[in-house]
């Protein structure tokens, strides 16, 4: 599993897609995530506007997983 290190406290999935460099548009990201092929904590995520926080877990349709971290919270801890 990758890290992906965000700069808030949380991310949009299509943002998410986006920063990581897993898709190169916001069209292919919309696509990706309407047509079922993106899970989120082990769920299947429909909604681009879904809302990532620290400790989420990405999955893309080939299995490959991301983990969402803030480093935000790291300077607060």
């Amino acid at each position: 599993m990758k890290e992906v290190t965000i700069r808030g406290r949380t991310i949009r999935l299509e943002q998410f897609l986006k920063f990581a460099g897993l898709v190169m548009t916001g069209g292919e990201a919309k696509n990706l995530i309407q047509s079922g092929m993106i899970k989120v904590n082990g769920e299947i995520e429909k909604r681009r506007g879904h809302q990532l926080t620290a400790g989420d877990r990405v999955v893309m349709p080939d299995g490959e997983e991301f983990m969402v971290v803030s480093r935000e919270e790291e300077i607060v801890s």
